[in-house]
């Protein structure tokens, strides 16, 4: 091989960049000209992908953690021979273009990861770590390293600021993840300012003090210091955060500055750096020596024929083990899943659906050995622990249970991590109103379509002395926000199970729990009903209202039907534990429960506007207008409007 390929590879890699940044007048064209080489040689020389088989379960993780960079990945992705052609490059953040501005997962063959939300790619990649080790510790076996491979990520320096990435990142040294590397586009320059008008600490010692290996390249030109940082990560005992010092925008009129950061270089500006960067070549040209040198297809398909013998003569020497660990990659669910299931009988003593939550957990686990995760310190107050699942811990990665530390943001990007990895079936917990710390990730989770399960307990004024800091009120309908996510406030014990299987058969994104601290009585049990969103708890004949209600509150609608038919007024309980749900039903099964006509009250202690959506501009809704207050569960509900006596009054206002 010439001496010169490797540096005409990464002038290629930059020149494309520019180029699609250029032909779309918009785009982050500095980090790609200060980072195609550290990024030319992880993709050469170490990462370990077939692009013809994208999702090959033996492949090394690769992660642009800083997002804006994404001409770079695809640019890479191009060269190595995945699915994504010059023309693509050429249509970069047009309309129906697989080259979007930011990398999404699901759009663009190859990807890992949806990035650009800074520190959360580089989060999801401690995830996909911990992933990674903790079914390596679960399944090999001596001679069959089935999982075995490195995850790798490009961050920024917005990517170390954010929050969510010292959450992470400690967790990630807590574990001693030795195979993740991160490597650090070291070039001190931040969009606004230079980064030492933005923050004066040590990011090698914050990092060691984190647990982690630090590494320094002086010359993120060269490329032999590189490698040899990379190697070096590889054999650590912890994981390793390389910073290799680089200059943005490198060989541009704008090089070292801010400038460099978010703006086309305009033509003259190309044309200044292609010249600098000795490049002779129309737009977009890709030379025959480069493409020939980086096409990966060949090597791919070697590496995982490679793989696949290995897992042939795994089936062949644990076959119970292989079959295990096949339909954990096909995310195949067990048939006997509903019947796993436990089930509450009407006119029982009460439960908390956080409880009832906990025993479904314990039962799911015995059947799905994907199921996994933890709380942000909150295990006994969420009842996420799986009962002899083991601590994920360093030494004995194979836990199922993971101690995640006050940290829910950072949980929550990991936890998509875990799902995007393969395999498994992450469970997060926490309080509903917790959910503000995480939300982020929640949104993350419905964009890459993940399934991971939110277990937000303590979902209202219900939980009572603690006070408004931790009532939820307008929590649930962010969540119902998120497109693509599914939000279950279950109406007691039995939904609670429904809600689960629910979970666990939704697989194009997130599905959030939310649970009661307090005990609720038991409903007969109805799982087709719950599984279309909503259903008739209690019928009346000539109804004149519809009382709608979710979680706690079905009950209050159940006892002020009751009330009402006293007076001589008819009214039918609705139990919609799901309206993601129920909102896909056919028009015939939607008007079955919400008769046409019939006047409707929704009841949920928390916001109200979701509800209205149900209601209509003639109905009622009795929710929160205002923030809790501290003082015993039965006392709030009662000041706050939520008895049979305001029930009543209402449905009369309506009438």
């Amino acid at each position: 091989m010439s001496s010169d390929i490797p540096q005409l590879s990464v002038n290629t890699i930059r020149t494309l960049s520019i180029d699609g940044v250029q032909a779309a007048n918009s785009g982050h064209p500095g980090a790609p000209l200060g980072a195609a080489p550290m990024a030319y040689v992880v993709w050469q020389d170490y990462l370990r992908f077939n692009p013809v088989h994208p999702e090959w379960p033996g492949r090394d993780r690769f992660v642009l953690s800083a997002g804006h960079a994404s001409m770079l990945i695809y640019s890479l992705l191009h060269l190595t021979g995945y699915d994504l052609s010059l023309d693509e490059l050429k249509n970069f953040r047009q309309w129906g273009s697989k080259t979007p501005g930011h990398p999404e997962f699901f759009h663009t063959p190859g990807l890992d990861a949806t990035t650009g939300p800074l520190g959360q790619g580089a989060a999801m990649t401690v995830g996909m770590a911990m992933a990674e080790a903790h079914l390596a510790a679960r399944y090999n076996r001596p001679e069959f390293p089935i999982f075995d491979n490195h995850t790798y990520a490009i961050l920024g320096d917005g990517d170390l600021q954010e929050g969510v990435n010292h959450e992470a990142a400690a967790l990630a040294g807590h574990l001693r993840l030795n195979k993740l590397i991160w490597l650090h586009d070291d070039n001190q320059v931040q969009l606004d300012t230079p980064t030492s008008k933005a923050e004066s600490d040590d990011v090698a010692a914050r990092y060691v003090a984190y647990g982690w290996n630090v590494l320094k390249v002086a010359d993120g030109n060269d490329l032999d210091q590189i490698r040899a940082a990379v190697k070096e990560a590889q054999t650590s005992d912890r994981p390793t955060l390389i910073q290799v010092r680089t200059v943005i925008g490198f060989g541009s009129p704008r090089a070292g500055t801010s400038k460099a950061h978010g703006e086309p270089l305009g033509a003259e500006g190309v044309a200044e750096t292609k010249a600098a960067l000795g490049w002779d070549y129309p737009a977009f040209t890709v030379p025959e020596e480069v493409k020939a040198h980086m096409d990966a297809r060949e090597r791919g398909a070697k590496l995982e024929a490679e793989w696949n013998a290995l897992m042939d003569g795994y089936r062949a020497a644990h076959p119970e083990l292989a079959a295990e660990v096949d339909a954990m990659l096909k995310r195949e669910l067990p048939a006997n899943l509903a019947d796993a299931l436990p089930s509450y009988e009407v006119g029982g003593k009460g439960v908390a659906t956080r409880n009832a939550s906990g025993e479904v957990i314990n039962a799911l686990a015995k059947v799905l050995p994907g199921l996994m995760g933890g709380s942000a310190d909150l295990s006994g107050s969420t009842k996420t622990t799986i009962k002899d699942g083991g601590e994920m811990q360093s030494g004995s990665m194979a836990g199922r249970n993971v101690l995640f530390g006050v940290r829910e943001f950072g949980m929550a990007a990991a936890a998509n991590g875990l799902s995007l990895y393969g395999g498994l079936h992450p469970m997060i917990g926490t309080f509903l109103v917790f959910a503000d710390y995480l939300k982020p990730a929640f949104r993350l989770s419905a964009i890459q379509m993940q399934p991971v399960t939110y277990v937000l307990t303590h979902d209202s004024i219900g939980l009572g002395e603690d006070g408004p800091t931790h009532q939820p009120i307008e929590q649930i309908a962010m969540l119902r926000a998120v497109p693509g996510a599914h939000v279950i406030r279950p109406a007691d014990a039995n939904e609670t199970a429904a809600a689960w299987q629910m979970a666990l058969e939704y697989d194009k994104g997130p599905t959030a729990l939310a649970l009661t601290r307090q005990d609720l009585p038991i409903l007969p049990r109805n799982h087709a009903g719950v599984k279309k969103g909503a259903y008739v708890v209690r019928d009346a004949e000539g109804a004149q209202v519809i009382l709608i209600a979710s979680g706690s509150e079905v009950s209050l609608a159940l006892d002020s039907a009751e009330a009402l038919a006293a007076e001589g007024i008819q009214a039918r309980v609705v139990s919609m534990p799901c309206m993601e749900v129920f909102r896909t039903q056919d028009r015939s099964y939607r008007d079955s429960v919400l008769t046409p006509g019939v006047k409707r009250v929704a009841i949920e202690a928390a916001a109200k506007s979701p509800w209205y959506e149900w209601v209509g501009t003639d109905g009622a809704v009795i929710g929160m207008d205002t923030f809790g207050a501290s003082a015993p569960a039965s006392v709030l509900f009662e000041k706050f409007g939520f008895s049979v006596q305001n029930v009543s009054k209402v449905v009369k206002s309506i009438l």
